[in-house]
């Protein structure tokens, strides 16, 4: 890159299961990536490594970066693996086993002795407290700070690392759960203390304990981690820059208020591709999108409709497959914050192949992670993963990926898919290889049913927008099956989430409960609280006023249901339209959503009032080129494309040889951060804005 100093002011890092990825955009548009292996053992060490070479590589100055922007998978993992922090929970009396209760729901319909999974707070840590509040704010039982007291005495002797405060009716009067919080902070100082009005102030019993338990339960690690890539910047040198991170709902925020309401960041990593996804949807006119991020131990698939994020009304973390409808669940936690609805599924590239007993062909959720790694890594690894498969099949260079950073040693992959699949299934290499593939697909596609038909949509109706590191594999094989007729592999797809990271902004979610039926409330009272969402919203942002872009939403239901549906508050219309309107607007939802509409015959009734702030954003700076040095050899490689079609001889070339014009494959597209397969009925383009274009043969 020479001695040209180029001046950057945000970078951006996304730590993922098998790779670190990195990306930055210089001032002039040039734009710069980088994936280095994840390092379990301590995630902040690839991240300030991987930072520290892309400020040498570009001869940047360490004091004029402001930004690092970081998704991370820190609090999904601490839930995923049970290692939270020990955590007790004060309760209203008689509540104790609202963890249990749940929602009387199972994910499996046909298992009538599904057994739900743990609470993260067992039985013993979990404590009644003598207090009542009505559901109109009405106090009926005082609070007893004497058991509050009895109860802390206990604590002390648990080696308790985390309590969670979540009283009756808390949401309609917090006076007691702020008394409680007040007392357990001056007693435990050094403890984490999560109490539900300042979590989730909100109805639903259950939702709002079990949001504000997981806030507890991963609230020390989160911390700890967050607190130890803060330090080990500083120490690296980076005095000014600030640690920005990337929340489930889509928008970043500093570290700081991150440490304080953990549980926004559950799904964190995979929110930042799905941002990057909406910000080009914008940009090109590809208004509706499915996206799908494959990387090396997971699959996550979003909807962008209108160019506008889908959010979950529902949502539980540690289930097989994270996105639930209202009707499914009880497979996970709930979590009740705005998350974007991103369905996850165990296949990545580093997802494991296995036979089950009988002799099915598995994949998943077990991934060989980032170390050791496919077998084909070299790493000591035996067992088969979805990428040895695309290697066998000539989709992935069989002797490097990432620029051949990562060396490939084609025959171990060769080897351990004969061992495990081949011989067992009396195959060959190839059929089984293919086998791999196929069910890797068919897994992904759960995930995109999750997001489409599950909520009203027809994926016929949409293009697929394919970013990580294997997405590009899989995207047409996947996309046919759906009848899905456009491909869209965006630039810099290997590391798509780091890009999305780059295009965000500063976004705060704040809610209050309203309780009315649309032909009964008051316009007065509605944007009384609306203005105190308002003030808080400014309050954590910061700033003056104009430079803060406020969205009013609101859930609504009909008279009688369990479950809400968020629609975009009418605030152009006059207010006496209002009720009417936001009438019509839940009626169209639920009828786009459940393909029923109960219009006429029940009231609609407002559940809460939602309010969105987000930092006036700064110019956007689009690459105008990039810096990776892959190199184009116009190579050819044998490629196998199904039974169908056989073994073809294909083209190896890289984004920067493609055209306005189409051209039929099959080609495989190679860079630096992923690889792309155009089978030979397909035909593929550039456009202008670097994204790939692969148009599919009906």
């Amino acid at each position: 890159m020479g001695s040209k100093i180029n001046k950057i002011d945000r970078i951006a890092a996304d730590i993922g299961g098998t790779f670190t990825d990195l990306a930055v955009i210089t001032e002039s548009g040039e734009l710069y990536t980088r994936k280095v292996h994840s390092t379990p053992e301590n995630y902040a060490d690839a991240v300030i490594q991987g930072i520290e070479d892309m400020i040498a590589g570009l001869n940047s100055d360490k004091n004029e970066l402001l930004e690092v922007l970081h998704g991370c998978t820190v609090a999904t993992n601490t839930i995923l693996e049970m290692k939270g922090a020990k955590t007790a929970l004060l309760t209203t009396k008689n509540f104790r086993d609202i963890l249990e209760l749940q929602r009387v729901r199972t994910p499996e319909l046909y298992k009538p002795l599904y057994e739900k999974p743990k609470p993260l707070v067992p039985r013993n840590l979990r404590f009644e407290i003598s207090e009542r509040i009505s559901s109109e704010g009405e106090i009926l039982v005082p609070l007893s700070e004497e058991e509050i007291i009895k109860c802390t005495k206990k604590l002390k002797s648990l080696d308790i690392e985390a309590i969670s405060v979540c009283y009756l009716n808390s949401y309609a009067n917090p006076i007691h759960e702020v008394k409680t919080g007040e007392i357990l902070r001056k007693l435990f100082p050094d403890l984490y203390v999560s109490i539900s009005a300042e979590v989730l102030p909100q109805m639903k019993e259950y939702e709002r304990t079990s949001t504000t338990v997981i806030n507890s339960y991963v609230g020390p690690p989160v911390k700890k981690y967050i607190e130890s890539l803060v330090k080990q910047m500083k120490n690296s040198g980076f005095k000014k820059s600030r640690l920005m991170v990337m929340q489930s709902s889509g928008g970043i925020l500093d570290s700081v208020s991150v440490v304080k309401k953990p549980a926004q960041i559950i799904e964190c990593g995979p929110a930042a591709g799905v941002i990057g996804a909406q910000f080009m949807s914008k940009l090109t006119r590809y208004e509706n999108l499915i996206t799908l991020d494959m990387g090396g131990t997971t699959a996550k698939a979003s909807l962008i409709e209108k160019s506008q994020l889908s959010f979950a009304e529902e949502y539980e973390v540690g289930s097989g497959m994270s996105s639930k409808s209202a009707l499914g669940g009880g497979g996970g936690y709930a979590l009740k914050l705005p998350v974007i609805d991103i369905s996850e599924v165990g296949a990545g590239g580093g997802s494991i192949a296995w036979l089950d007993k009988a002799n099915s062909l598995k994949i998943g959720p077990e991934s060989a992670g980032a170390i050791p790694g496919p077998v084909c890594y070299g790493f000591g690894n035996e067992y088969p993963t979805v990428t040895d498969a695309n290697v066998i099949l000539g989709y992935l260079n069989p002797n490097g990926l990432a620029g051949n950073s990562v060396p490939i040693n084609s025959d171990l992959s060769r080897k351990s898919i004969e061992k495990h699949i081949a011989r067992p299934l009396s195959l060959d290499i190839l059929a089984s290889s293919y086998g791999i593939h196929q069910v890797a697909n068919a897994n992904m596609m759960r995930a995109v049913k999750a997001v489409t038909t599950l909520r009203g949509r027809d994926p016929r109706d949409f293009s697929l927008l394919a970013f990580g590191g294997s997405g590009g594999v899989h995207a047409v094989e996947l996309a046919k099956t759906l009848q899905i007729k456009k491909v869209i592999l965006p630039i810099a797809a290997g590391v798509y989430s780091a890009l999305g990271l780059i295009w965000s902004n500063l976004m705060v979610n704040e809610t209050l409960p309203f309780l009315h039926l649309t032909s009964n409330f008051s316009m007065e009272t509605l944007n009384k609280k609306y203005k105190i969402l308002e003030k808080n919203i400014r309050k954590m942002i910061g700033g003056v006023y104009d430079e803060i872009i406020f969205e009013r939403k609101i859930d609504a239901r009909f008279l009688g249901q369990a479950f809400e549906l968020t629609i975009d508050y009418p605030s152009n219309e006059k207010k006496s339209n209002i009720p009417d309107i936001l009438t019509k607007l839940f009626e169209e939802e639920h009828q786009l959503r459940y393909g029923h509409s109960f219009s006429g015959e029940y009231p609609v009734q407002l559940v809460n009032l939602r309010m969105i702030g987000k930092r006036r954003p700064k110019k956007q700076i689009l690459p105008s080129k990039s810096l990776d040095n892959y190199q184009d050899n116009n190579q050819k490689r044998d490629v196998y494309f199904g039974p169908s079609i056989g073994m073809v001889e294909s083209k190896v070339i890289s984004r920067k040889k493609l055209g306005k014009n189409p051209i039929k494959g099959p080609i495989i597209i190679e860079e630096y951060e992923g690889t792309a397969v155009v089978p030979p009925d397909c035909t593929v383009k550039i456009d202008n804005y670097f994204n790939v274009i692969i148009e599919i043969k009906s």
